[in-house]
C-alpha cells in the first residue's frame, strides 16, 4: 500500500479490510458495484468480494436502508450507502424509528450492527438539495452513533470501529475531503469512536471542528498564529459518542472556545458541546464560548453565494479576535 491516501481511496480501503477480516460485512448502494461509486468510495471492492458481497440496488433509499437493517438483524454486518446525506430524508423512518430502538426494545436480543455511509458538506457549489451537512439530523435521533472523520487514516479507523460496533452507525464522508491526501493507515489501525483528538496544541483558545471544519479550523489558527494567538484545535471526530473530557480538558488549558461547525447554526451540534462546557466547565470560562456555524438557509449553488453562508477562515479568524479583545 502506498505511503500516501486519498481521503476518497480510504473509504475504499476501510471498507476492504473489514470485508476480508470478516465474511459476514457487505455493502449495497447505488452504483457501488462495477461502476465503484459515484464519487468511486467503493473502487475495487466489486472486482475482490463480488456480487455475493457488493450489491448494488434500486435507486431508493428506503430499499437500501430496509434492506441493510434486515440483513443485520439476521446476521450481516451490512454497509449500505445513502449517495448523498440529503437523502437521508427518504429514509428517515428507517434510520430515525426502526433501526436505533431494535436493540432496545427487544431488551438486547436483537442487535442491528449497520453502517449506513454518505456523502456530506458543501463548498462544492451542489446547490440545496445536494450540500448539506446532515450531522444535526442524526444527532437528534438517541440509538445511533454518529461519525465524521477528517483524514484518511480516521476514515479507515473509524469504519473499522463502525463496522464492528453492534450498534447502528451513521458514517459522513465529506465530499470537500474526497480529493485530500494523508499518512495512509497501518494494517489493523482501529479508531475507537467517541475519541476525539487535538490536532494542533496551543494555550489562547480552543477551536472544536468535524470533518471538513477540521483542516479550515487549522488555517485560521496558523493565521491567528500571526497575530500572536495560539490555537488548540480539537477534531472531534465524533459526536454520539461525544468525547466531552477531551474538549474540556483544552478549554482547562486556553479558556476559551469556539466551535466550528458546518450545520445551521439553529440545531447545530455546536450547541451541544457549548451547553456542556458551559454546564461542566463554566468555572474554566474566561470569556463567553462562540459558535461559527452555517446561516440558516437553504445553500446556494454560486460558489460567491455559499461562502456567505457557510463557515471561511475569515470568519473564523474575525470570531477569535473579537474573543481575543474581550
Amino acid at each position: 500500500m502506498a505511503d500516501v491516501i486519498t481521503y476518497r481511496e480510504a473509504v475504499a480501503e476501510g471498507i476492504a479490510r473489514e470485508m476480508r477480516r470478516d465474511t459476514s460485512v457487505v455493502c449495497l448502494g447505488e452504483d457501488i458495484g462495477a461502476a465503484g461509486g459515484v464519487f468511486k468510495t467503493t473502487t475495487g471492492l466489486h472486482e475482490e468480494f463480488g456480487p455475493e458481497r457488493v450489491w448494488d440496488t434500486p435507486i431508493s433509499e428506503q430499499a437500501i436502508v430496509g434492506a441493510a437493517m434486515g440483513a443485520a438483524m439476521t446476521g450481516r454486518r451490512p454497509v449500505a450507502e445513502i449517495m448523498f446525506s440529503d437523502f437521508l430524508a427518504c429514509c428517515w423512518d428507517y434510520l430515525a424509528n426502526e433501526i436505533p430502538k431494535v436493540r432496545y426494545m427487544t431488551g438486547g436480543q436483537v442487535t442491528v450492527p449497520l453502517v449506513v455511509r454518505t456523502a456530506n458538506g458543501g463548498g462544492l457549489g451542489f446547490g440545496a438539495q445536494h450540500s448539506q451537512a446532515t450531522e444535526n439530523w442524526a444527532l437528534t435521533v438517541p440509538g445511533l452513533k454518529i461519525a465524521a472523520p477528517a483524514t484518511p487514516a480516521d476514515v479507515v479507523g473509524m469504519m473499522a470501529a463502525a463496522i464492528r460496533s453492534d450498534d447502528p452507525v451513521v458514517f459522513f464522508e465529506h465530499k470537500a475531503l474526497l480529493a485530500t491526501k494523508g499518512a495512509a493507515p497501518p494494517p489493523g489501525h482501529v479508531v475507537e469512536l467517541g475519541r476525539a483528538c487535538v490536532v494542533r496544541p496551543g494555550d489562547d483558545v480552543t477551536l472544536v471542528a468535524l470533518a471538513s471544519m477540521v483542516p479550515l479550523a487549522l488555517k485560521a489558527a496558523e493565521v491567528l498564529s500571526g497575530e500572536g494567538i495560539e490555537a488548540e484545535v480539537v477534531d472531534l471526530r465524533c459526536l454520539v459518542p461525544l468525547d466531552a473530557a477531551t474538549v474540556l480538558a483544552s478549554v482547562c488549558t486556553t479558556s476559551r472556545l469556539v466551535t466550528v461547525e458546518e450545520n445551521p447554526y439553529q440545531g447545530g451540534w455546536g450547541a451541544t458541546v457549548v451547553s456542556i462546557v458551559a454546564d461542566e466547565g463554566f468555572g474554566l470560562l474566561d470569556a463567553p464560548v462562540r459558535r461559527v456555524a452555517a446561516e440558516c438557509v437553504p445553500l446556494p449553488f454560486a460558489d460567491a453565494l455559499e461562502e456567505q453562508v457557510i463557515p471561511t477562515v475569515d470568519k473564523v479568524v474575525m470570531e477569535v479576535l473579537r474573543l481575543a479583545a474581550y
